[in-house]
């Protein structure tokens, strides 16, 4: 006689694997944009926190020449990852056996890091230091002025052969901006390089489930997203660059969600692939750019009229990407569960460009300038999972899990190249209908490098680890 399987049975290991389902994963990704509290039976609801602390160390580059990209190991840069914690809730509830609601709550993208120590990602305002270090050691802040005078008495000497002139007029270019990044990192001394970004989402979701039995169902709705950032570069490291400040104020903007689900109750089997769009946003930024003020007095500008070339508020856009997500479990038997994750995101077609950092880029890299932020790869994630009711209201759950990355190298404000990762989950029934989760997951992330946009390898980033833990509570009712 063949063994059948009730999804009651099993109600008290399924959602056991979900609560630490979540990582520092590959360009922004943190929460997994999980969907399967829609899949529930009956009524369901569920709030769930998660916290994560990363820890991302490596080495800056001793080479701080902007026209020189050979990575040197340098100076050890610290723990540049700050923890990061967020939220996570989902209600759902049956209209009848056809129609089926819900609303999610999720923040699916994020960043949090910051440089401190002794680095090159931090202003240290010597302006003899730094211009020694700009120059390899050939000139210092008593030196340089006069071979800036050669040079450029050099190139505006007509006798001169042309290549000569050249040659001088690119040599007491770069000199001259050795200066300018030397004023522009004392400007801000002691302050550290940082970025942080901020998102919150909010999806409802109507589903219609049809054939024979009800094994089938499509579902979708609108996406309400926010998203907000904040950035800093500091430090030689940054090279033109040093001293940029940004804030991007938060800014709401919509898209939606699409999928179908295929269940067969008896032996606890569920499998859904979703589809989530792009989602455009029209950012209102504030930008702070020191070596364009710079520059400007230097030539014949006035200090207002500096200020206002190397300040700017204005508008830009940025696409947060679509994603794909696949999500199935089945019953290995009347007490376990097996179950399994795939995820794409395609971070190779996400860039942040901002306005005035663009603009000021494109004097040394051509008519597009530099993005501030872009990714190579496209990121793929999987996990996999086992829970086993070990009590009538107790199950333990665990999971092996692996993420792509998108790229190496990869920009310095968050140089990790995916990760491996096992996690342990625990779920508790208090009562018919409130249950208690709790489930930690710990990581080892991908060795990479630090890349600057013009393409400079700034840092290097081995052995660096993590761990997230999570803690649910749901409700599950008839």
């Amino acid at each position: 006689m063949r063994t059948t399987f009730h999804l009651k049975t099993l109600a008290v290991a399924i959602a056991t694997l979900s609560v630490a389902s979540v990582t520092n994963a590959a360009g922004l990704d943190r929460s997994g944009q999980d969907v399967t509290a829609f899949f529930q039976d009956g009524t369901y609801a569920e709030a769930v926190y998660t916290y994560i602390d990363a820890d991302v160390s490596g080495y800056d580059s001793a080479n701080n020449n902007p026209s020189q990209n050979d990575y040197e190991r340098g100076d050890k840069t610290g723990d540049i990852a700050e923890s990061y914690d967020f939220f996570r809730y989902g209600v759902k509830a049956d209209i009848n056996d056809t129609f089926s609601v819900g609303v999610l709550y999720d923040e699916p993208f994020g960043a949090a890091a910051e440089y401190t120590g002794d680095s090159n990602f931090v202003s240290k305002g010597d302006l003899n230091a730094s211009i020694q270090q700009l120059t390899n050691g050939r000139f210092n802040g008593a030196t340089i002025g006069d071979e800036i005078v050669r040079l450029t008495d050099a190139a505006n000497n007509t006798a001169l052969p042309d290549n000569i002139r050249a040659d001088a007029k690119a040599g007491a270019t770069s000199l001259s901006t050795a200066v300018a990044i030397a004023r522009a990192e004392a400007g801000n001394a002691g302050e550290n390089t940082n970025v942080e970004v901020r998102s919150q989402s909010l999806t409802g979701i109507l589903g219609m489930k049809f054939g024979a039995n009800k094994n089938f169902q499509i579902y979708g709705g609108p996406v309400a997203q926010r998203i907000q950032s904040e950035t800093k570069l500091r430090g030689l490291a940054y090279g033109p660059a040093t001293g940029y400040t940004s804030n991007s104020n938060p800014d709401m903007d919509y898209g939606y969600i699409a999928g179908i689900a295929y269940s067969k109750p008896e032996i606890a089997l569920k499998a859904a692939l979703t589809y989530r769009s792009e989602i455009d946003h029209d950012i209102e930024i504030s930008e702070s750019y020191p070596l364009v003020a710079i520059r400007a007095i230097a030539a014949g500008a006035t200090p207002e009229q500096a200020a206002a070339a190397a300040n700017r508020d204005s508008t830009y856009e940025i696409t947060t990407p679509k994603s794909v997500n696949f999500d199935f479990q089945t019953g290995i038997n009347p007490t376990t569960l097996a179950t399994a994750k795939v995820r794409w995101v395609p971070w190779s077609d996400f860039v942040i460009t901002p306005p005035l950092y663009n603009d000021t880029s494109k004097i040394s890299y051509g008519p597009d300038g530099l993005d501030l932020v872009e990714y190579d790869d496209d990121q793929w994630q999987v996990e996999l999972g086992l829970a086993k009711r070990v009590a009538p209201a107790l199950a333990i759950s665990g999971t092996v899990g692996w993420d792509s990355g998108a790229g190496d190298p990869t920009t310095s404000l968050g140089p990790v190249d995916g990760y491996y990762s096992v996690g342990l989950g625990a779920k508790y029934n208090v009562t018919e209908n409130w249950a208690v989760s709790a489930g930690g997951k710990y990581l080892w992330f991908g060795d990479a490098k630090g890349r600057l946009p013009s393409g400079k390898i700034v840092g290097d980033f081995q052995d660096n680890d993590g761990y997230i833990a999570g803690l649910k509570l749901s409700y599950q009712g008839k």
